[in-house]
C-alpha cells in the first residue's frame, strides 16, 4: 500500500512578480485555504507545499515564493534554474505591475530550464472596481507571449488553486510528451520509482 508521502511527480515552481502583487497571499491561500492579512513583504525567498491530483496523478508542488523588491533579484534568480514552473504575478489594480510583466517572462526564459510552463495570474479579482488593466488587453499580450493567463483573487480563494492545477496540468503535459525530462525541478515520486527518495520538504 502506498504511504501518506507517496507521490507521482514533484515540480518546483517559483512565484514572481512585482512587490505588492499578492505573491506571498496565494502561496499562504493555496496552503492554508485562507486570507493572510497583514502580510510583510517577503524577505528573499518562502517556500511551501501542496499536494494537487491532476488527471489522476498525485503532484506534489513545491512552491517558492520570491522577493519583488529590486535588491533581491540577483537572489531570487537563483531559484528560477531547475524550476518546472513559474507563476508570474501582476496586481489587476496597478498597471505598472503588469508592464513589468514582461521582464520577468524574459528572466524566466533566459535563467531558468527550457520549456519552463509559465502561468500569468492577475490577482486581487475581488477588486474589480478598481481595476487598471484590461482583462482582454492582458489576454492578447499572453496569448502573443505564449504564456497561461488566469485572473484569481487571494483574499476570496477564487481561482487560486486553479492556478496552479493549470499550470501543473501544463508541466504534466510536457512530461508526457517528453519535451521536458527529469531534472531538479522534475523528480518521480517514491510510488513511481522506489529507488529515488523524497529530499524535499516534509510538507
Amino acid at each position: 500500500m502506498a504511504g501518506e508521502r507517496e507521490y507521482d511527480y514533484m515540480f518546483k515552481v517559483i512565484i514572481i512578480g512585482e512587490s505588492g502583487t499578492g505573491k506571498s497571499c496565494l502561496l499562504h491561500y493555496l496552503i492554508e485555504n485562507r486570507f493572510k492579512k497583514n502580510t510583510n513583504h517577503t524577505i528573499g525567498v518562502e517556500f511551501g507545499c501542496k499536494r494537487l491530483n491532476i488527471g489522476g496523478k498525485q503532484i506534489k508542488l513545491q512552491v517558492w515564493d520570491t522577493a519583488g523588491q529590486e535588491r533581491f533579484r540577483s537572489v531570487t534568480k537563483s531559484y528560477y534554474r531547475g524550476a518546472a514552473a513559474a507563476l508570474v504575478v501582476y496586481d489587476i489594480t496597478n498597471a505598472e505591475s503588469f508592464q513589468k510583466i514582461h521582464s520577468w517572462i524574459n528572466d524566466v526564459r533566459a535563467l531558468a530550464k527550457p520549456n519552463i510552463s509559465i502561468m500569468v495570474v492577475g490577482n486581487k479579482s475581488d477588486l474589480k472596481s478598481s481595476r487598471a488593466v484590461n482583462f482582454v488587453e492582458a489576454s492578447c499580450f499572453c496569448q502573443e507571449l505564449e504564456v497561461l493567463l488566469i485572473e484569481a483573487s487571494a483574499a476570496t480563494g477564487e481561482n487560486v488553486e486553479e492556478a496552479f492545477n493549470k499550470l501543473a496540468s501544463s508541466v504534466l503535459t510536457k512530461l508526457d510528451g517528453k519535451q521536458l525530462e527529469h531534472t531538479q525541478g522534475i523528480q518521480p515520486g517514491p510510488g513511481r520509482l522506489s529507488t529515488i527518495h523524497d529530499r524535499s520538504c516534509s510538507c
